[in-house]
């Protein structure tokens, strides 16, 4: 049996995250593991997504709903992002799932993803094939509010994409769409279905869909949180 987990209570506010946020820095996930009292992900496919849950359960990540942020009284949503060797995001960023039924309603102001995205902690973790479970190694953690030119375009993409959707197109959206958004399939298995509009106005069954945050403009932020990449 392993060692007993430590149970952390959520933040008070905003300054005791960034406490905990900054003393990630420059550890690695056997460390934190250790600290924490778990054991470490395994790596490969078997652990994808479980070095993000470490990192939740180190600063007290509350949310158990992907319709609000992972710190709900802090309004903050924690994003755990691979990174290389350079500092450059391995992959886009899953942000939320998309209800594809109240797509034609959907308004940008009051959307799950507007909530999400309205303030995030990034946290960039080390990896690679190259690099063990235990020595992924935890970068500079970054609060990001978007400008009110990065809102601009993040609710453009909104728009455009639920506007496709919600008239019926939902199987012409690709990840090719969108600036810094991109529709992609988001379900544990390919046998997972739901319900969206037709193009005649019909329910149709397809795959989940959720939007995800491109690799280039989470790059770009870790960069320069205020980029406004093309």
């Amino acid at each position: 049996m392993g060692p007993a987990s430590i149970a952390i209570r959520p933040p008070s506010n905003e300054a005791e995250l960034r406490e905990r946020a900054s003393w990630l820095e420059g550890r690695t996930i056997g460390e934190l593991a250790a600290a924490i009292g778990v054991g470490v992900p395994p790596a490969g496919a078997r652990g994808k997504g479980k070095i993000g849950s470490l990192v939740e359960k180190a600063l007290g990540a509350e949310s158990g709903s992907l319709g609000v942020p992972d710190f709900p009284t802090l309004g903050i949503e924690l994003k755990t992002i691979p990174i290389d060797g350079r500092g450059v995001p391995r992959e886009s960023t899953f942000v939320c799932t998309i209800s594809l039924a109240d797509a034609d309603r959907a308004e940008w102001e009051t959307s799950a993803l507007r909530a999400k995205l309205s303030c995030v902690l990034f946290v960039p973790v080390l990896s690679g094939s190259e690099i063990s479970s235990h020595e992924r190694r935890i970068g500079a953690p970054l609060f990001w509010r978007p400008t009110p030119a990065q809102e601009a375009v993040l609710h453009a993409d909104f728009d455009d994409a639920m506007g496709i959707i919600g008239a019926g197109g939902i199987e012409a959206v690709t990840a090719r769409a969108g600036r810094w958004l991109q529709v992609r399939p988001k379900a544990a298995t390919g046998s997972v279905r739901t319900i969206s509009f037709g193009p005649e106005g019909e329910w149709i069954a397809t795959v989940p869909r959720g939007f995800y945050l491109r690799a280039s403009f989470t790059r770009a932020l870790l960069e320069d949180p205020a980029a406004l990449p093309v």
